[in-house]
């Protein structure tokens, strides 16, 4: 079967905006600083490996002047042997060849406090003594230890630090997610949303551990070994050297530059294309039932493998441009060292001049290098902070008041007083002037089409949403007055569509109600006809629900909900008719259970059967967002209008 493989493109989301190199880092700062502490341990230790480089260097010039000088010396010795100068003039000779040149200073210094303590660090021949070769045998090491602590500390306190700002910004991000509203809610792709909280943060990760490391320890190398450098120009009189290091060391920054916005670039693009990917797995997966029933595996297969080429093409851009700088770099590098060694030859420098300053010269490549690639992971980096600030800086949260009501207990009648309510994205109102009341005690219905407003009635009775205009009120206080926690701990729902989480049936019923006992468990799974089919499976209460509870049957999930509601016990309750989609004994068993948590509470209830609502108190019909007709069932009946087609509608069916 020939494939076809659609266009899969990132939709970007409606709080997606750009952020600044200093804003996006900035807030990133306002993480790590928390554990800062640590932070500076590890970039102090990253600072220090580059003092251990200053020994290495320093032997460097005084070698590679014992070997000119001693073929200094020789040289006299031979022209004596051949009748051109003395035998008696040549160790004068190689003597004032010995003072001419002379020892490093810091190496003079150290000769002369070695001859104090009675330490001769050269023998009579002015050749390596054995003192001074057992203190190189056991300095070296030492430097070699030190420097493999320092970065064992630096790479670990870095690393520390990096996964703990990664976690504690994941934390943030799920926290202000939940915190939102429904509208948000209803407006995002959560699939997408998922892979902002999972793998952009990975991408920070980088930022902090690799990017900060090498940023404690290349800068360092790099002013270790050009202030070597510089020393060496003028111990050596070779300033005109420090003239070209000055012209010369900017351009290694060339290539980083002109090559950083492509890399931002197609990073983000990376980035957002990953979300599709992430998005396609989250929609496969929740509606792998509609995707079994219809036979479309190999169609959701290739928009799945579209997805990932797209994601993979934008993917390699970005790693063509970052591997593009390393060799940049490199090449820039070489030109200059090139130009540097034909200067030299030019000027008749000598090899132990050239040495001293080519070896710093040579290892400033690798944290230049370094320096290169910390470019490219700066902009991976700020095109996922650019994504995480987007989520975090969009505010759809429903507002609590400064001074917000505290409210226990719910006494006398709820007040939907001229409230109107739109979505968004939509273009009439969801609810239009709806006014009643909701007596405590008393059972109010609402039906209607679908779309009529139903839905989104108890939604704001909820408060899932504040009213565009008009108030709710309890007792008198309005909804937005009362503290959120105490409005919810008043307010319990069942709804159509029953999802469970993925945990024990103990746990699904005790949700929200986390002090509750076992005991107090089973009770309210009794009361709500449960226990029976959980006891007669294996692990009972222990047993796992599954995926969204799909390891239960819809009544048996039904029930479960109902169990988790009687047991957080609410004085009102909101019912989104929960036995519609039910076989006629399992609607029974539902149908009782509701019944028992209905008793003494003040209810509100969603009718689609309209036979489990004969008995309400108050039934409300609803079309196009308004309140029609109002009244029992018998008023409504006898009324002749809207209630009574659909009632009749129902019977014929």
């Amino acid at each position: 079967m020939a494939r076809h493989r659609g266009s899969v493109d990132y939709r970007k989301e409606f709080f997606d905006r750009e952020y600044g190199a200093k804003e996006a880092y900035g807030r990133l700062w306002s993480y790590a600083r928390r554990y800062r502490v640590r932070l500076f341990a590890g970039i102090i230790c990253g600072m220090l490996t580059a003092g251990t480089l200053v020994p290495f260097f320093g032997v460097i010039q005084p070698a590679l002047e014992r070997v000119e000088n001693r073929q200094e010396k020789t040289a006299p010795d031979q022209a004596a042997q051949d009748g051109t100068v003395s035998a008696a003039q040549a160790p004068e000779a190689g003597r004032d060849g010995k003072k001419a040149k002379g020892l490093a200073k810091d190496y003079g210094k150290v000769r002369k406090i070695a001859e104090k303590v009675g330490i001769d660090l050269q023998d009579e021949d002015d050749a390596l003594g054995l003192p001074l070769l057992f203190l190189i045998i056991i300095v070296v090491p030492v430097v070699a230890l030190a420097r493999c602590a320092l970065l064992f500390l630096n790479h670990y306190c870095l690393a520390w630090v990096a996964m703990r700002s990664i976690r504690d910004i994941r934390v943030d991000v799920m926290k202000h997610v939940q915190e939102q509203s429904m509208q948000f809610h209803g407006r995002i792709d959560v699939g997408q949303l998922m892979a902002r909280c999972t793998n952009d943060p990975n991408q920070l990760k980088l930022v902090l551990q690799r990017v900060v490391q090498e940023l404690a320890q290349a800068p360092f190398e790099i002013a270790v070994s050009v202030g070597f450098i510089i020393w060496s120009a003028v111990q050596n009189h070779m300033l005109p050297t420090l003239g070209m290091l000055v012209i010369g060391f900017p351009m290694f920054m060339v290539p980083v530059v002109a090559l950083s916005k492509k890399i931002r670039k197609w990073s983000k693009k990376s980035l957002e294309r990953f979300s599709v990917v992430g998005s396609r797995i989250h929609e496969v997966l929740t509606c792998i039932r509609v995707v079994k029933a219809y036979d479309t595996e190999e169609f959701e297969s290739d928009k799945f493998e579209s997805a990932n080429d797209q994601t993979l093409k934008a993917t390699l851009k970005s790693v063509r441009w970052g591997l593009l700088v390393g060799p940049a770099v490199e090449t820039v590098g070489i030109f200059l060292i090139c130009g540097f060694v034909v200067w030299c030859y030019f000027e008749n420098v000598k090899l132990s001049t050239i040495v001293p300053m080519l070896a710093p010269l040579l290892l400033i490549y690798r944290p230049l290098k370094q320096l290169s690639k910390i470019q490219m992971q700066v902009e991976q980096g700020r095109a996922a902070l650019t994504r995480l600030w987007s989520v975090m800086d969009v505010d759809m949260r429903l507002p609590e008041a400064a001074n917000p009501v505290s409210k226990a207990s719910f006494c006398g009648k709820i007040v939907f007083d001229d409230v109107s309510f739109r979505y968004d994205t939509a273009d009439r109102d969801a609810v239009s002037h709806a006014s009643f009341e909701i007596p405590r005690g008393k059972v109010v219905a609402v039906v209607g089409g679908t779309g009529s407003g139903k839905s989104t009635m108890s939604a704001l009775l909820a408060r899932f949403f504040d009213p565009a205009s008009g108030r709710i009120t309890m007792d008198g206080v309005d909804l937005r007055d009362i503290r959120i926690k105490d409005l919810r701990k008043l307010i319990g729902s069942v709804q159509q569509e029953t999802l469970l989480f993925n945990d024990t049936i103990e746990a699904n019923i005790r949700y929200g109600s986390p002090g509750a006992t076992h005991d107090e468990v089973v009770a309210a799974a009794k009361m709500a006809n449960a226990h029976d089919f959980i006891m007669a499976q294996p692990g009972g209460y222990s047993r796992i629900a599954g995926e969204k509870g799909f390891a239960l049957s819809g009544g048996e999930r039904q029930r479960i909900a109902i169990a988790r509601a009687i047991l957080r016990n609410p004085p009102i309750l909101i019912l989104d008719e929960a036995t519609s989609a039910l076989d006629t004994v399992t609607e029974k068993l539902v149908q009782d259970a509701i019944n028992n948590l209905m008793k003494d509470r003040t209810t509100f209830a969603i009718a689609h059967r309209l036979s489990t609502i004969r008995n309400a108190d108050t039934i409300l019909v609803m079309q196009n967002g308004e309140i029609v007709e109002r009244g029992t069932h018998d008023e409504l009946y006898a009324a002749n209008g809207v209630y009574r087609r659909l009632c009749d509608m129902q019977h014929q069916n």
